[in-house]
């Protein structure tokens, strides 16, 4: 879950919070770069103490095998159709997951325009500064053409300059949804008036929200390393250690495994009652509720589990809190079935915890978030495990599942375990975990 901004500006920071988010790329220094928030700065205090046993971890990922330019191209393909059957001529989008998901391009956003125009009809084109031009061009993995821009001259002109080269002379075009507006309003000014701005939201779905063989592949592999990491720092916490300690370690055992860091959210005792976390300071001790949700990634495509044990002897309370909890997540894949609208796997899950006298709704103590996500080269991706949501389920389709309780001033558990939809229903990435007491 790159996805807990809020948390890098203080919470990351301290190795002795009661939560800390563990910057990746102190692990990963060759991880690519992503279209993301700033990265929390270097854990405060003394380094966490390597945990025994890290030489023994050996690398899962020599198998895995990066999208190809095939593929690439065929997403392509098919986006041009969708952009033809709706009267697009072109589709805009920005650094970010898009743009490598159907370029190849791994490129960070600034203040300095980077960004694709594929046209309904031709070659792609990438418009970027002339001075990034050959960073740029390392990743691009689909050929075409790269116009760059000097730091006095409009990269929006450019980019009006390559539609109206692949015929693109006026009508609609489409910005990809996370396009930032000085950019759709660059593009339009520039075109003087001959294009009328169109969401291409519903185009980008439409390609990317099932996953191929090659992407399942890369997901799988992302949450094996998750769990086998997972399993090596369970056995090897203790107590008086931090937060930031524990996901120190988490993440060391991702990079021997061969993944790369994308997040290691640790919350100790009362902490883990926030889904995020909170600044009180906590270290570990006997009776220590402690919930991790931890992520890779292998190739771009990500993984994102949760586990919550209690270090010692499980009250009674905790003992079924845990089990409301994988009640739960059992539902929620009980609900799915094909054709089904997604939201109605949130609506399951909440009634049988009204039921058990959690909430209601959202209310605390209770389930105060979405049952689950979209999850593929993003962490977070549409469509949503929620109320309203009515995309219905299709083969392919890969979610999180993690319906956490949570007890405002006393603890909360979050199970999470990522799946994808078949034709013969969900398929998990990962087994559930079995017991509070076999909690992995």
């Amino acid at each position: 879950m790159r996805r807990r901004a809020f948390l890098t500006a203080g919470l990351g920071a301290a190795a002795g919070l009661g939560a800390a988010l563990v910057p990746a790329d102190a692990f990963a220094a060759d991880a690519k770069a992503k279209t993301a928030p700033a990265k929390a700065p270097p854990a405060k205090g003394p380094p966490a103490k390597p945990a025994s046993g890290l030489g023994a971890l050996k690398p899962m990922t020599a198998e895995a095998k990066p999208i190809s330019v095939e593929e690439r191209l065929e997403r392509i393909g098919r986006l041009q159709r969708a952009m033809a059957a709706r009267g697009v001529g072109a589709l805009i989008m920005e650094s970010g997951s898009s743009l490598e998901y159907f370029t190849g391009v791994q490129w960070r956003r600034s203040e300095r325009t980077t960004a694709a125009i594929i046209p309904v009809k031709g070659e792609v084109v990438i418009v970027t500064p002339a001075f990034e031009e050959p960073s740029v061009r390392e990743t691009l993995a689909v050929g075409g053409d790269v116009r760059p821009w000097n730091e006095h001259e409009s990269p929006f002109a450019r980019m009006v300059g390559a539609m109206k080269d692949r015929s693109v002379m006026g009508g609609d075009i489409a910005f990809e949804s996370t396009t930032r507006l000085f950019i759709v309003d660059g593009v339009r000014e520039a075109g003087g008036g001959a294009y009328r701005v169109v969401s291409g939201d519903a185009l980008v779905k439409q390609v990317r929200l099932i996953k191929s063989p090659a992407e399942l592949s890369l997901m799988q592999t992302a949450n094996d390393v998750t769990l086998a990491a997972l399993k090596y720092v369970h056995a090897n916490v203790h107590a008086g250690m931090s937060p930031g300690e524990i996901g120190a370690m988490m993440n060391a055992a991702t990079v021997a495994l061969g993944g790369a860091p994308e997040f290691s959210l640790v919350l100790i005792n009362e902490a883990s009652a926030y889904p995020h976390g909170s600044k009180q300071k906590q270290t570990l001790r006997d009776g220590s509720v402690i919930l991790m949700d931890v992520g890779c990634a292998v190739h771009g495509y990500q993984s994102d589990i949760s586990r919550t044990w209690v270090m010692g002897a499980p009250t009674a309370k905790q003992r079924k809190v845990w089990d409301t909890v994988k009640k739960g997540q059992e539902l929620a894949l009980e609900t799915a079935k094909l054709g089904t609208p997604v939201g109605a796997i949130d609506d399951a899950v909440r009634a049988y915890y009204d039921k058990e006298g959690w909430g209601p709704g959202y209310k605390l103590p209770g389930l105060s978030h979405r049952t689950g996500h979209g999850i593929g080269l993003d962490g977070h991706e549409p469509p949503y495990l929620v109320n309203g949501d009515t995309t219905p389920l299709a083969p392919g389709m890969c979610f999180s599942d993690e319906p956490g309780i949570y007890i405002p001033g006393e603890f909360g558990i979050r199970l999470e375990d990522c799946w994808r939809m078949t034709m013969d229903g969900p398929k998990l990435f990962t087994p559930l975990a079995r017991s509070i007491d076999d909690p992995i």
